[in-house]
């Protein structure tokens, strides 16, 4: 099965989503997710969307925010273009449909650390999948939308998949869609496309302990690397300060988060000895931005010895915390917290890339035809250290300004000049070899929770990069020589992610943001972005 499209989107979260609704009002979008059309990191995201919304609130106080998160890599065009256009992408979600929490009729907003300002549009504690539910349903009501579950983008189409054109100059290369994988019948097809859109969502699953979903594997991430598109600062990995602490840790299972709102409605941070221990990190104290509060909580791990740390909220009665935190609330319950009588375990988890695909102001790659939008882009909004909640916003607001450029792209572009190979998929896997990958995945879990961390030092990412090259070179023989299953592909693509992240660690000699290191402790005064790219792809 070879099918051809205007547009094809990969990703069914917030932004690809978005994206392809918008695209479908003006072309054909073929969208095609990993699994079923509901599975994204979106549906996780508790705390909400933020928004300059409230009369008392300025564009001016929402970007210095954002800026300061950053800790000085934030692109100050990005931030600005990303809040003076929030509101109208509040207001089309609103539009198709999304029920956000209000209160006497207004848009209820809340805080949350970094912000100035009450701006983080909800609705209760599970914003992501409210949104996710109206997008879809006006996805599927779409005639000119196609939606393809259960298949897995294997590679980007460019010229490296063209013996003729594999030379041609890094600065000149096009996308023409991909190659995809059907999960269920194990065979491959071709998509070819006037315009790709990566919205792939994130990369959690690099690491051992993450609030991300089974499916957040890095997909877009690696594709986009192997294609020799330009990759930036991959060292910036936001560790939630706040998951629910859990005896055991599963490869599929992802840590349930306490959201960045439970700080905001007046949570307080204790060690197992019942001492409060923000005030000794940042005047801020629970409000402090993640990278603060998430390397306090790390401190205070090592240095007394425990587990975990407690988040209370006993001092709010019963009905707030219901009312807030439902989904949370009844989470805690099924492991037996009753959280209006008991503080919640917590440990760090890693959360979100703050780095990605080198995009401009219109979510266009370095490649001719290839946009990427959410988790999966470096738009330059959130520089080192992302502010909490505008990571929807920026899906919606970059996504919409893709579809603005691809509407032109698509009007003066023919599907494909050349002809595209079929995949060559000879080789053949035994059934005992598959373990070999099941443990090269939790190997590489391990190394980077324990070497490319919240803390970090040249020591430490020497010995991941080590350990990390001789399972690349390991997997890659068996990669060569296997037809392609959806768990050796999200191998390959967790092994890419990793030696990005590693790479990109080893480059910065300064600590900032979220990356934190014990050998370059300080700023430096010039900031600058880290930036790899695959000169053979």
């Amino acid at each position: 099965m070879n099918l051809n499209t205007d547009v094809l989107v990969i990703g069914s979260g917030i932004a690809g989503l978005f994206t392809a609704l918008k695209v479908s009002e003006y072309a054909d979008v073929i969208l095609v997710t990993k699994k079923n059309k509901t599975e994204s990191n979106t549906n996780y995201a508790q705390g909400g969307i933020a928004s300059v919304i409230d009369k008392n609130d300025t564009f001016e106080k929402h970007i210095e925010d954002t800026l300061i998160a950053g800790a000085g890599l934030c692109g100050k065009s990005a931030v600005e273009l990303l809040v003076h256009e929030g509101p109208d992408r509040i207001n089309d979600l609103i539009e198709i449909g999304t029920n956000f929490t209000r209160k006497e009729g207004k848009l209820d907003l809340a805080r949350e650390g970094g912000h100035s300002m009450h701006r983080i549009v909800h609705a209760k504690d599970f914003t992501g999948r409210e949104i996710e539910r109206a997008l879809i349903e006006h996805v599927l009501s779409s005639k000119r939308i196609q939606v393809i579950e259960n298949a897995l983008a294997i590679d980007l189409i460019t010229e490296h998949n063209i013996k003729n054109l594999k030379d041609e100059p890094l600065n000149n290369r096009n996308c023409w869609g991909a190659y995809i994988l059907d999960i269920f019948k194990k065979s491959v097809f071709t998509i070819t496309s006037k315009a790709t859109v990566l919205a792939t969502g994130g990369l959690g699953q690099v690491y051992l302990h993450t609030t991300n979903p089974y499916i957040a594997t890095g997909d877009g991430f690696a594709m986009a690397y192997r294609a020799g598109a330009r990759i930036g600062n991959m060292e910036f990995i936001q560790f939630h300060p706040t998951s629910l602490y859990s005896e055991e840790t599963s490869l599929t299972t992802p840590s349930f988060l306490i959201s960045e709102a439970v700080r905001g409605f007046g949570g307080i941070l204790k060690n197992k000895a019942g001492e409060c221990f923000m005030e000794k990190y940042d005047s801020r104290k629970e409000l402090a931005p993640r990278d603060i509060v998430a390397r306090a909580i790390d401190s205070e791990l090592k240095r007394t010895g425990d587990e975990f740390v407690l988040l209370d909220v006993t001092h709010k009665s019963k009905e707030e915390i219901i009312d807030h935190f439902p989904s949370i609330y009844e989470k805690c319950l099924s492991v037996d917290i009753d959280i209006s009588k008991q503080p919640i375990p917590v440990v760090p988890a890693a959360h979100y890339a703050c780095g990605g695909i080198v995009v401009d102001e219109f979510a266009r790659t370095s490649l001719k035809g290839l946009y990427a939008c959410g988790e999966v882009s470096m738009t330059g909004v959130h520089g080192a250290n992302r502010l909490a909640s505008n990571s929807l916003l920026e899906a919606v607001v970059y996504g919409y300004r893709a579809a603005l450029d691809i509407d032109k792209l698509i009007k003066v572009t023919q599907t494909t000049r050349v002809d595209v190979p079929e995949w060559d998929d000879s080789g053949t896997l035994s059934h005992d070899e598959k373990v070999l990958i099941t443990h090269s995945i939790k190997e590489i879990k391990q190394i980077m929770w324990d070497y490319v961390g919240i803390v970090r030092s040249d020591l430490r990412l020497e010995r991941a990069a080590s350990r990390l090259h001789n399972i690349f070179l390991e997997n890659e023989q068996l990669y060569k020589r296997t037809k392609v299953f959806e768990d050796i592909l999200e191998l390959r693509n967790i092994t890419t992610c990793a030696h990005m992240i590693i790479k990109s660690a080893q480059m910065r000699k300064e600590s900032r943001g979220l990356h934190f290191t014990l050998d370059y402790p300080n700023l430096l005064e010039v900031a600058e972005n880290t930036i790899l790219q695959n000169t053979n792809p």
